[in-house]
């Protein structure tokens, strides 16, 4: 199934968008917006290929629409979010951020998700001045961040960030990057550096000077290092702070294929052994778009290295396009319970009829 979307999904308070048992692909316009809501649940969806759109009436509920400013084509957009949770999500390919949190936005989880295909992956943290991103806590566990990626996984602002038990196997400039303070707790991780020598390090302070930095909270605890990565920590160490970046207890970074194995759509092509193969309905390659009102050309964009989406008709609404090549879902295969049920009853049936031919027999005789 193809959703494309024309202008900005506004997903409202207490809602859950659930995938599974379809293969659901959602690009266009926008695309996901979360805005100033909260207990959300994204979960099993493909979010790829979304651009900017905006200066348009978009509903935002059965019974109201309004005007909307430009948007920055994010995948999932979170604008003072609270209580929201994106599990087994695979996103790549799109014109800004992959997941972005900003303007106080707190209590967000990203699990079980794979990324790839993009330069500024995830931004978490509205500016340096914007002081109401200092309550942010994220957990950011058991991920996958996968090939042609660049930077941001994640950049952080403010707060206080758990990433616990994820898999980093690309990126071109760095991992981890932040700036105005944020408190970093890095544990049970793997990071595999590139080739490039100048790109071993996992961490980056974005243009702040060592001596500032120095007292930041950054630590990195239980964390796998390979082909010469390297975490540079910084600050005292300070219990108190990184209880407020602590979510879940790490496994050890020995598992770390088992515990990310499952990363992305389930069900889908998305995961860790057949990443490369992921099928984007309506693009070639997972670059150039067949689909009408979302343009993608590779090689531009601050993001994932598109152009803006609509095709000057149907810019005004919200579209769906179900692909061909979109899997139709299957009928759910007999259950073991449901299957030993039927041999029982065939059982006794047999028992039975073959009891009474006998008990004939005898009296026939």
């Amino acid at each position: 199934m193809l959703i494309k979307l024309n202008e900005e999904l506004i997903v409202n308070s207490f809602k859950t968008i659930d995938g599974r048992g379809v293969n659901v692909h959602i690009v266009g316009g926008g695309c996901i917006t979360l805005q100033f809501v909260s207990n959300i649940i994204i979960h099993n969806i493909h979010i790829h290929h979304c651009v900017p759109s905006g200066n348009a009436n978009v509903r935002s509920s059965p019974t109201h629409y309004g005007f909307r400013t430009r948007s920055d084509g994010d995948g999932i957009s979170i604008y003072s979010g609270r209580k929201i949770w994106i599990d087994h999500c695979s996103l790549s390919y799109c014109k800004d951020g992959l997941i972005d949190a900003i303007m106080g936005s707190t209590g967000i989880t990203i699990s079980n998700s794979y990324f790839s295909h993009h330069n500024e992956v995830m931004l978490l943290g509205h500016n340096d001045n914007y002081l109401p991103d200092s309550g942010m806590q994220v957990t950011i566990a058991f991920n996958h961040f996968g090939e042609e990626l660049v930077q941001r996984m994640p950049r952080c602002r403010h707060g206080y960030f758990h990433i616990v038990n994820n898999d980093f196997t690309h990126w071109e400039m760095y991992a981890i990057g932040g700036s105005a303070n944020p408190t970093i707790n890095s544990q049970g991780n793997r990071y595999t550096a590139p080739v490039d020598p100048n790109a071993k390090e996992v961490t980056k302070r974005v243009l702040t000077d060592e001596k500032e930095w120095n007292d930041w909270n950054w630590r990195t605890d239980g964390d796998m290092m390979v082909n010469g990565a390297f975490f540079v920590p910084s600050g005292f160490g300070l219990g108190q702070q990184y209880a407020k970046a602590s979510s879940v207890e790490p496994k050890s970074a020995g598992i770390i294929d088992q515990l990310t194995m499952n990363a992305g759509v389930m069900g889908g092509s998305g995961n860790r052994d057949n990443s490369r193969s992921i099928s984007y309905p309506g693009f070639n390659n997972g670059g150039t778009s067949t689909v009408p009102g979302v343009a993608v050309g590779p090689g531009e964009g601050g993001g994932g290295g598109q152009g803006e989406g609509g095709d000057g008709n149907d810019v005004n609404y919200f579209g769906m396009i179900f692909g061909s090549n979109s899997s139709p879902r299957q009928p759910p295969p007999p259950s073991p319970i449901f299957l030993s049920f039927l041999i029982i009853i065939s059982s006794l049936f047999f028992i039975l009829y073959t009891n009474q031919i006998g008990l004939t027999l005898l009296l026939f005789l």
